[in-house]
């Protein structure tokens, strides 16, 4: 049996591989309607949960409503630096420059088609099993407008902000949308100020487990707690691949370089 048809993988994962959250678009630049159309017709075929297409698409497009949803994020950013634990880049300047934002809005009244509980048990199992099929589906949609940004030449970035009460309180009353529908992402789009440069990805050969987990696969609380502390701004912003062709990759990686590059972070199998 051959393989299956390649329709063409290769440009597949060209605009795969170039996505990536751009924080720097080029000032005073303009879109047409149309390229936007297309980017919104990408995500019109991302699959949903019981293909309920649990969602709405806001363009913001005009100058003065995108300057407005400018300030909405202006002020979630000042919340996040006063009340969540450091983060880096919180700033949300950036978006004065982008030419359009889009703003993924979904309805949470479409898990009624999920499936659902019958008795007091299955009935708090299935909705938390239906919450993840929602946010699944909200994501889904995500990435295939970004990796149709992507695909016509543009940059853009991913923002949960939306997904918080207050911010999305502002949303609705500016937007007009019903107050318990969900911001779930906010996608600001532009001209990239310079070329997009890759960022960090884990080797392929540490995340694919075949037929079974592998626990030498796993990535201890200490590691992750490392990445917190230490690595998380430069696996965020570098523009490299691989943690291993940083100039400065032994300083930063410390005692868990070869847990970062390599194929096996816990080489001893033991699970916690």
């Amino acid at each position: 049996m051959s393989d299956a048809q390649e329709f063409d993988y290769p440009a597949f994962m060209n605009v795969v591989r170039r996505r990536r959250s751009v924080r720097k678009f080029e000032p005073g630049r303009e879109v047409r309607r149309e390229l936007l159309l297309r980017i919104a017709e990408a995500g019109r075929w991302a699959p949903t949960g019981a293909n309920t297409q649990c969602w709405d698409l806001i363009v913001v497009h005009d100058p003065a409503i995108r300057s407005r949803v400018f300030e909405v994020f202006l002020r979630q950013a000042r919340r996040l630096v006063e009340h969540a634990k450091g983060f880096p880049a919180v700033m949300k300047t950036y978006l004065e420059d982008a030419v359009a934002i889009l703003v993924v809005v979904g309805d949470p009244r479409w898990k009624a088609c999920f499936p659902q509980g019958t008795s007091d048990e299955y009935r708090e199992q299935y909705a938390a099993n239906n919450e993840r099929i929602y946010m699944a589906s909200l994501g889904a949609v995500v990435q295939n407008l970004q990796l149709a940004v992507t695909a016509v030449g543009l940059t853009s970035a991913w923002l949960s902000g939306g997904g918080e009460e207050q911010t999305n309180a502002e949303l609705a009353e500016l937007l007009g949308y019903p107050r318990f529908m969900q911001a779930a992402a906010t996608i600001p789009i532009g001209y990239p100020r310079a070329d997009a440069a890759l960022r960090y990805r884990r080797p392929l050969e540490q995340l694919v487990h075949w037929n079974r987990y592998d626990a030498t696969k796993f990535r201890p609380r200490e590691m992750i707690d490392y990445f917190e502390a230490r690595l998380r701004p430069f696996a965020m912003y570098r523009g490299s691949e691989r943690m291993e062709d940083w100039e400065d990759a032994a300083e930063k990686l410390g005692p868990w370089f070869d847990a970062f590059t390599g194929p096996a972070p816990n080489p001893s199998g033991e699970l916690p």
